[in-house]
This record gives C-alpha cells, structure tokens and sequence, in this order.
C-alpha cells in the first residue's frame, strides 16, 4: 500500500470514528438541570391552582426532594426522556398519592422549572414548563489598596523608621 493511499484511508476513519461519537453523544442526550416547583399557579385562564401540602419526588429511584408549599426541588438528568415519581399530599392530614410521570424534556434547554400543581392538573405545556434563568448579581466595585485611607496612620510611602531606634 502506498504511503499516500494509506494516509487518506487513516484520515477516513478518524472521521469515521468522529461521526460514531458524535451520532452516540445525540442518542445518550445532554445533561438538563431539573426544577421542581411547588408553588400556587395563580390566575391561569381564570383559575388558581393551589401549591401542595407537600411532595415527594423520586427519580431513578432517588428521593431527589421533599416539597413543601412554596418550596423547590432540582434534579439533574442526561437525556430527553425524563421519569419521576410523585408522592403528592394535597391537604394537612390527608391521603398521599402516587403518580408517574414521563416527559420529554427539550434539548435546547438546560435548566428546566416544572411546576407540579400546574403539571397534576393537566395543563398545556406553556402553564407548568418554563426555562430556569439565573438571578444576575451586580459585582461589587473592585477596591484599590491604599485608595481612601482615611484612618490617618500616615503611611503613604513612610515606615515611621527614619529617626532611628533611639537608645537601643
């Protein structure tokens, strides 16, 4: 074989092999950060649905978060597919209900907010699913040493050592 032939063969199957990761990376899906929220929907189409006593949430048999009202919960999950139990308690004192979830969650989304009271009642997508934005901080102003120094030590580029040690 020639050394020509042999160099074009060895980069066709590096991209090959390229392909082949790339085609099981999309099969395995990307990492989503999952929120969970137990927080009254208020005055969706007229109605107001009503956060829970308090929810249990299993995923991969995991207890990831107990909810209480106005609580929230994350979980973080590597694919599209996503499977969660619930454990919901609607009222103080009442009976627990078990309910299985499936979603397919987006690929274009990293972090996701489900809330639960909006998902139980079986609303459209656009109720309970909504995109996690991150609060921006405002960076405090950066401080420059020595700048400002109203203490009054008088040690702007004097060491206080110019007249000696005295009878030492």
């Amino acid at each position: 074989m020639k050394v020509k032939t042999r160099r074009v063969l060895f980069v066709f199957l590096l991209v090959l092999v390229l392909v082949a990761v790339a085609a099981a990376m999309m099969v395995i899906g990307r990492g989503h950060t999952v929120y969970f929220d137990n927080k009254t929907l208020e005055d969706y189409q007229g109605q107001t649905y009503k956060a829970f006593e308090k929810v249990v949430v299993t995923v991969k048999d995991e207890q990831v978060a107990k909810l209480a009202k106005r609580d929230r919960g994350m979980s973080i999950w590597i694919g599209q597919n996503f499977k969660m139990i619930l454990e919901v308690t609607r009222e103080k004192g009442g009976e627990a209900e078990i309910h299985e979830i499936d979603l397919k969650l987006p690929y274009s989304v990293d972090g996701i907010v489900i809330n639960l009271p909006a998902l139980l009642a079986e609303l459209p997508e656009e109720a309970w699913f909504s995109e996690f934005v991150p609060a921006v901080t405002e960076e405090p102003a950066e401080e420059v040493p020595g700048e400002g120094d109203d203490f009054g030590l008088g040690l702007e580029g004097e060491l206080g050592l110019e007249d000696g040690l005295g009878d030492v």
